[in-house]
């Protein structure tokens, strides 16, 4: 079963995309690196790419993967292999290719100028976000087999996470300003994995002006230690949850 992820691997990494998306990343890190007067600022700047331009890459390019592989796929279930494995050791392809892109274009020049604990926190970030939108393109593609309309849902998930969401949370403060929202607030974060990341990432460099109001509430009572675990629980949970909706959805397939 390895020689799957093998397969999809190697499959991906000769990609002509995946190559121009890798040196893509790595010009615009050494690119910051160099002409901000301070890692700090470079690391902010940086942190930019990693909350919407890795997302918005991993949904797509994974969706669009996903489709172009349907015959890959319908080949391999004809042989005597389990739904479940096949799909898991694809999404298990796409998320190492993503991890080694990660590490070259993101990873290697955070090395290079900021080796210190906030440049690891911001790869692992990146890290991460890819491993979640991957998984929400494996679960977009698995929902519909229309190639048009999986792109479009994949899309519109990378626009409602960066964007529409904290439209919405405003929507909430001003509805609701008289009643207690501290709670609710927190939930609403976890409830979007780029607003968690960003607040994470924020928390580490100490930047409580940028954090805003949901910011400001997980500082408050998650931070240390415990917001971080919390914080990397919640994101995994945003990895396994999709995978194993995809998973349920994919066995239950008419192919």
């Amino acid at each position: 079963m390895q020689k799957i992820t093998k397969y999809v691997l190697l499959d991906i990494l000769r990609n002509r995309f995946m190559i121009a998306y890798t040196l893509l990343l790595l010009l615009i890190s050494f690119s910051l690196f160099m002409l901000e007067d301070s890692t700090a600022k470079a690391l902010l700047g940086l942190m930019n790419v990693v909350l919407f331009i890795i997302p918005l890459v991993s949904l797509v390019f994974s969706t669009i993967y996903l489709y172009n592989a349907s015959e890959f796929v319908e080949l391999m279930l004809s042989q005597p292999i389990r739904r479940r494995v096949l799909l898991t050791r694809m999404y298990g392809g796409l998320a190492f290719s993503f991890f080694v892109a990660m590490f070259v274009g993101l990873g290697i020049p955070v090395l290079l100028y900021a080796p210190s604990l906030q440049g690891l926190l911001l790869v692992a970030v990146g890290s991460m976000l890819s491993l979640i939108f991957s998984a929400l393109a494996l679960l977009a593609s698995v929902i519909t087999r229309d190639k048009a309309r999986g792109i479009g849902v994949a899309l519109l998930l990378w626009v409602y996470f960066a964007f529409v969401f904290d439209g919405l949370v405003l929507l909430v403060l001003f509805q609701f300003a008289d009643y207690p929202l501290e709670t609710p607030m927190i939930a609403l974060t976890m409830m979007n994995p780029v607003d968690l990341s960003r607040i994470f990432l924020l928390l580490q460099v100490d930047m409580a002006a940028m954090l805003g109001f949901t910011g400001a509430v997980f500082q408050k009572y998650f931070s240390g230690i415990s917001g971080q675990l919390i914080s990397a629980a919640v994101l995994l949970m945003w990895v396994f949850i999709p995978l194993w909706l995809s998973i349920r959805k994919f066995n239950k397939r008419d192919l």
